[in-house]
């Protein structure tokens, strides 16, 4: 085929959004019925080019289909099948536009349910065979054929086949529910199932009817079948079987006639019937043909593949022409049909077909997604539906090209040069939306790469936490504390920092999460863990930059502390792909979870510090929790039974624990030599030591988390340091010097010492404080130089590992009460005695 064929746009549709593949099927006279798979169906005339009715059917349609007569009009809804006299649209038509010149809107008909002939559901593909309507349709599973009397739309009879897909597979490329290829195959000896000016000759009847050669014929479908002229129903199936029914041979069933193993979109045969020629969606193709063998002649089955996908195709005469949808190709079925006999002609004719498949002819003409062959005498012409909805024209050279060049007008080239023009234009959009599509692509792969990065990046400093300190950590966060009043009610805030100090940005798609646990973590009166948690989505967060949220972390008078808090990164991968993610099964709600690092807020972080002229009286809670009161009880009745005995001394209001460390390992620890609050040496030594102790105590960044009044010295004084606890009640911090004796310690001289006590009236409060000091003189052995550690942090461990088994206890005592789970109020009593008791008889000395 040499030349370019002319293409002319003839009227425009748009079928965006429907269910099914659109078609285009020609009709009565020079019109031609647009099926979009929508509800309106389409007719336009070639003739005045124009569109001259629309017509309203009661759902989406599927398909449509003339009667041989050309006087009846079936469509194919979701309902069901309906019937519609073509005289009655060409008489409403006329009458809806009376005397109408060619610039007159088209009639809008509607199809209302009296015209429902057949109530079946799920038909995809109607065929008219003589005076029987079939109707092709899916249910579940389940391929179902079945045969109507036309005259009075009688069930004649039904035939089932178990699909090899389901029904949401059904769906072809463009999203579109795929429309099984459904026509009657007759012998040419055969008289046509009704009257028919077409000649027999030709392989094309009507539309949906081929003819094949007798031998082709018989050796397909069997002698009986020929003997008795049956026409045959030919079946291309979603699953990719080719099936096939006689219908007037008694006892006939669907059978399996070829499987493609793909979707089958067109079934055709070439003329004078030397071919039967079947396309699958992914490019397979099918030729049946006959060859001769001996004195007899054997069906033969030639397959190959052409560029896919295959949207749609048809055939005329000698031609098979299929679009893929960037280009409209067109493959010579009568390749290697003259050669010589034997097995010489067999392997020619092989060779030639084999190559004629391997290299269709190319038309240049883009994104056609239905095709029909126009009735045209003097040239090859089809009918084309594009993506865009554009009904177009498509002329096929004729000769040679220097016969066609010379015989071309002036107009004719002119219309070339407009339809190369358009065939330019439609490639630079392809290449425009490739570019943009290619585009979103990289940067997706780029955000990725990041994502992996920093993925491998914090997996990396997690395993290698040990070594590797929090304020050395890539990625990490930290906090600080600070008490804020708001009508009238005190609450404790945490500020929570994630500083970025590694190479990569953190991109959309990023989520703080921020996890809150006390250290018992008691069940909630529902049975569940009182924990919170908190989300914060961020974008764009550069190297060396931070990202500071804030959050509640109590009310006044809670008392659950310590408290951890557990932060990490989460990205969605949603958010990187879009609407694509949608597309992909099992990524709709995929993160990924990365730790960072887990902070602790311990009951020195949470002290409300008095000035040193405010009068350390008890402070009494504020607030009218139920616990609270409930504790305050429990208090009054332990100060009545316990006696000043209990206390070693003390007032019988006050409670008090202690922990003593090595005064030189202060000096090692805290650099007093070389600080500022030693100006005159070692005579103000002491003090200085005692000072600074209780302001490393309350400063230090223990645990990740700094209190908004780092640095206040304000506060120091030395009769010690007064403030108020989480739960309200009044703790007083003391640090002075005291001389071990040789008992305590088991060598001849004394060491000096700094004694840090704790008291309250609150048990809970001194266990907390307890608990809170320790850690502290934890963390300073671990900056102490090896030879002043005469100590083994063993100890240390079990005194912390006690303290937090006692903080757990008395938060159980408090939930038990406050819910009411059966403890009486003198249980309770003894054991906040058995725990008060147990904290001081087992004191620690850190030397």
């Amino acid at each position: 085929m040499e030349g370019r064929c002319a293409v002319e746009t003839l009227a425009g549709f748009g079928f965006s959004g429907t269910s099914c593949i659109p078609r285009v099927k020609l009709g009565f006279g020079t019109d031609v019925f647009l099926c979009t798979g929508s509800d309106e169906v389409y007719v336009f005339s070639t003739q005045e080019r124009k569109l001259t009715a629309v017509l309203q059917c009661p759902g989406p349609v599927s398909d449509l289909v003339e009667s041989h007569d050309k006087q009846f009009l079936y469509v194919a809804c979701r309902s069901g099948v309906y019937c519609v006299s073509l005289q009655f649209l060409l008489s409403r038509y006329e009458h809806s536009s009376p005397r109408a010149d060619a610039s007159s809107s088209p009639a809008e008909l509607k199809i209302s349910s009296e015209f429902l002939v057949a109530a079946e559901e799920g038909v995809l593909s109607l065929l008219v065979v003589g005076s029987v309507l079939l109707t092709l349709s899916q249910r579940d599973v389940f391929w179902t054929l079945t045969l109507y009397k036309s005259s009075n739309y009688e069930k004649l009879s039904s035939f089932s086949r178990v699909s090899g897909v389901v029904h949401n597979d059904a769906e072809g490329k463009m999203g579109r529910r795929r429309r099984p290829a459904l026509i009657c195959v007759l012998s040419s000896d055969a008289t046509p199932p009704c009257s028919s000016s077409t000649s027999s000759s030709e392989a094309t009847l009507s539309d949906g009817h081929v003819r094949l050669e007798p031998v082709l014929f018989k050796l397909l479908f069997g002698i009986d079948v020929a003997l008795a002229k049956s026409p045959v129903i030919l079946c291309g199936l979603p699953d990719g079987c080719l099936c096939f029914l006689p219908l007037r041979l008694p006892g006939s069933r669907l059978r399996v006639l070829r499987s493609l193993e793909q979707p089958v979109v067109f079934v055709g045969a070439s003329a004078p019937g030397q071919c039967l020629v079947a396309v699958g969606e992914q490019g397979r193709v099918v030729l049946i043909k006959t060859d001769k063998e001996g004195g007899g002649h054997k069906t033969v089955f030639i397959e190959g593949c052409v560029p896919a996908p295959v949207m749609c195709g048809c055939v005329d005469k000698n031609t098979l022409y299929y679009s893929t949808g960037s280009d409209l190709l067109l493959l010579d079925l009568s390749e290697g049909s003259t050669a010589r006999e034997g097995q010489e002609r067999d392997e020619e004719t092989r060779s030639k077909t084999d190559a004629a498949l391997q290299s269709p002819t190319s038309l240049n003409v883009c994104r056609i997604v239905a095709l029909a062959v126009s009735a045209c005498n003097t040239a090859v012409e089809l009918l084309g539906l594009c993506v865009r909805g554009q009904l177009q024209r498509i002329t096929l050279p004729v000769g040679r090209e220097d016969a066609t060049l010379s015989k071309v007008p002036s107009t004719q080239g002119g219309r070339s040069v407009r339809d190369l023009l358009s065939a330019i234009g439609d490639v630079c959009e392809r290449a425009s939306v490739l570019k943009s599509a290619i585009k979103s692509k990289n940067q997706i792969l780029q955000h990725l790469n990041q994502v992996l990065n920093i993925s491998f990046l914090l997996t990396a400093s997690t395993h290698s936490e040990e070594q590797l300190p929090i304020q050395q950590k890539p990625i990490r966060c930290h906090a600080r504390t600070g008490w804020s009043r708001l009508l009238q009610e005190d609450s404790l805030n945490l500020t929570c920092v994630l500083d970025n100090s590694s190479p990569y940005v953190l991109e959309r798609g990023w989520t703080l999460s921020v996890a809150l646990f006390p250290l018992s973590c008691p069940p909630s009166e529902g049975g569940e863990s009182s924990s919170a948690h908190f989300s914060f989505p961020f974008h764009n967060l550069h190297p060396g930059q931070t990202f500071e949220v804030s959050l509640p972390l109590a009310a006044a008078g809670d008392a659950s502390f310590p408290m951890t808090v557990s932060c990490s990164l989460i990205f969605s991968l949603t958010s990187l792909l879009g609407e694509e993610a949608a597309d992909l099964a099992g990524l709709q709600s995929s993160c990924v979870s990365l730790p960072l690092n887990t902070l602790t807020v311990d009951w020195l972080h949470a002290l409300q510090v008095n000035s040193p002229t405010a009068t350390p009286e008890k402070v009494t809670s504020q607030t009218s929790n139920p616990t609270d009161a409930i504790q305050d009880f429990l208090m009054s009745r332990q100060i009545r039974g316990s006696g000043r005995a209990e206390g070693g001394g003390e007032r019988a209001d006050q409670y008090s624990a202690s922990v003593r460390v090595s005064a030189q390992l202060l000096r090692d620890t805290l650099l007093l030599k070389s600080s500022d609050l030693d100006p005159q040496g070692p005579k103000l030594a002491p003090q200085n030591v005692c000072l600074s102790l209780l302001d490393w105590l309350l400063s230090e960044g223990a645990g990740g988390v700094t209190t908004g009044r780092q640095g206040d010295k304000v506060a120091l004084c030395s009769s010690g340091i007064h403030a108020r606890g989480p739960n309200g009640h009044a703790v007083k911090l003391t640090a002075k010097e005291v001389n071990v004796g040789e008992e305590s310690t088991g060598k001849e001289e004394s060491p000096t010492t700094v004694e840090v006590q704790v008291q309250s009236s609150s048990i809970a409060a001194v266990c907390g404080l307890h608990h809170a000091v320790l850690r502290r003189v934890q963390t300073l052995l671990q900056r102490a130089p090896a030879s002043t550690k005469s100590v083994q942090s063993l100890g240390l461990r079990r005194s912390l590992q006690r303290a937090e088994r006692l903080l757990q206890e008395i938060q159980q005592s408090r939930i038990s009460v406050a819910f009411g789970m059966g403890a009486s109020t003198g249980q309770m009593t003894r054991t906040l005695l058995s725990v008060y008791r147990e904290l001081r008889e087992n004191p620690l000395l850190i030397m």
